[in-house]
Order: structure tokens, then C-alpha cells, then sequence
């Protein structure tokens, strides 16, 4: 297994056409809502380590952040980005997720996230 050791800088750009889940729509009055916007931020993780989290982006479902985190890494396997509502009461609630192994990357050789991968149609 490849592991990754230096610098990791990472910017989170955008998400596309996130859907509402069922439990984010939990506290919505009445019939379920069509156009139920969602209170969207990303939660950037290396390995089981928390790197970051994005600004939360009101009543979106195609949000756009354009965050960037800088964070050293050592013996890193894994990136994950996960997309949670920002509930008004009680947890958030979780979105999506895309996990991006730190082998793949190292392997393509690309020093551009953009060329390292196409995008996740989840969140990224």
C-alpha cells in the first residue's frame, strides 16, 4: 500500500444538485417539500484525522465554497469529503461523502487535483 507524506493543499470549489434525504426533511411542516433547499457545508478528513470544514451555504442545493486547507500529512491513505445539512435542531444530517485514495493520486503522477481524478457526482 502507498501511503502519502507531505503537504496536502486541497480546495473545495462546489456540489452540484445535492438531494434532500429523508431525514433532513424531518422537520419540514406539512407535505414533503419539492423545492426543500438544504443548509450545506463539507467536512474535509485525512484518514480518521478532521483537516477542516467549509462554510455552512444557506438554502442552496448547488453550493459553492471555493475553501481551501493546507495540512501536513504523514503516512496518509485516504481523503474524504462529506456533505452534511446543517440541521436547527439536534445532529446534522449527513448529505454524501466521496472518499479519494491517496494511492491513486500518487500514481497518475499530476500535481493538479483536477487532472487526478474526474469529479464525484456526490459532492465534489
Amino acid at each position: 500500500m502507498v501511503v502519502f507524506n507531505g503537504v496536502l493543499k486541497i480546495k473545495i470549489c462546489e456540489a452540484l444538485d445535492l438531494k434532500p434525504t429523508a431525514w433532513s426533511l424531518r422537520h419540514a411542516v406539512g407535505p414533503k417539500p419539492q423545492g426543500f433547499l438544504l443548509d450545506t457545508y463539507i467536512a474535509l478528513n485525512v484518514d480518521d484525522s478532521r483537516v477542516g470544514q467549509t462554510s455552512t451555504k444557506q438554502k442552496t442545493n448547488s453550493p459553492a465554497w471555493q475553501d481551501e486547507f493546507v495540512t501536513e500529512v504523514r503516512g496518509g491513505k485516504k481523503i474524504e469529503l462529506s456533505v452534511f445539512h446543517d440541521a436547527p435542531i439536534g445532529y446534522d444530517d449527513f448529505v454524501a461523502n466521496c472518499t479519494i485514495q491517496f494511492e491513486e493520486l500518487l500514481q497518475n503522477g499530476s500535481k493538479h487535483f483536477e487532472d487526478w481524478m474526474p469529479r464525484c457526482p456526490a459532492c465534489c
